[in-house]
């Protein structure tokens, strides 16, 4: 595994991690979820490096090392652009390249699924946050809050054991000083909003898809991801008593084997 920077075209570096493979059956890309970093995700690109593939990731702006503690971005729509330079950048002639997206992750892959970039071949969506489960006053206050004082500060409403059965995941989470719980009214405001345009266009995905979810997951509610199960080469898979973070739950060398023999049979 190596570590380094990614500058985008407006001057913000990015803290990059790989994990590169001697013959890789394909490149994933990962995109990690809201509030949290890549180094959550080392066990999973490890899981996927040990089954045949190359895999890169990257801190999303504002969040861990890409970050300075407070979850803030000017342009939500600069995410799908991040996605767009980095996969120009990793793509390898003649090698399948997967996108791969948890939650914040998987609406921004989503948003970038219905762009006009250059595709991934094949798209996988962990729990994508197409509705949040946020309580009302929450997005009331963000909407409001984005437009008259767009820096001020909302703790996240994300309860430590929605992530996972196993306690300790939750106990890390909030005890790990790169995870950001607090963010901008404007940011909470553009990622409601996202997940409106994003479900608006639901229908222009077209590349294989594929899409898990938990079905206790009580952060990104599974009716979230049902209306793609109606759009054509999407299929959907709900995994029952899983949470939010299903690559962190005891199940989880189920779940992520399932995804690698999916991706697998679709390169």
């Amino acid at each position: 595994m190596t570590t380094g920077t990614r500058t985008m075209p407006d001057g913000t570096e990015l803290y990059t991690k790989s994990w590169d493979h001697p013959n890789p059956t394909a490149t994933i890309l990962i995109i990690h979820g809201v509030s949290e970093h890549v180094g959550r995700w080392d066990h999973v690109a490890q899981f996927f490096l040990d089954n045949g593939f190359e895999v890169h990731s990257y801190d999303q702006r504002a969040h861990g090392e890409s970050g300075d503690g407070t979850l803030d971005i000017e342009d939500f729509n600069l995410y799908v652009d991040d996605i767009a330079h980095t996969i120009a950048d990793i793509r390898t002639a003649g090698r399948p390249l997967v996108l791969y997206g948890h939650s914040m992750g998987g609406l921004i892959s989503t948003s970038y699924a219905q762009s006009g970039h250059p595709q991934p071949d094949v798209l996988v969506l962990s729990a994508p946050a197409l509705v949040a489960a946020a309580p009302p006053l929450l997005k009331m206050a963000a909407k409001v809050m984005g437009r008259i004082a767009p820096k001020f500060a909302i703790k996240s409403p994300v309860e430590k054991s929605h992530l996972s059965r196993d306690p300790a995941v939750g106990e890390a989470y909030v005890n790990d000083p790169k995870v950001y719980l607090r963010g901008t009214a404007r940011f909470g405001k553009m990622f409601f909003e996202k997940m409106d345009q994003a479900r608006a266009a639901i229908g222009k995905i077209g590349i294989p898809t594929l899409v898990i979810h938990g079905a206790e997951d009580e952060i990104v509610p599974p009716r979230a991801s049902a209306p793609l199960a109606g759009v054509a080469g999407v299929q959907r898979r709900v995994f029952p008593g899983l949470r939010h973070e299903m690559h962190n739950e005891p199940e989880q060398d189920e779940v992520l084997g399932f995804v690698a023999e999916w991706v697998k049979a679709r390169l």
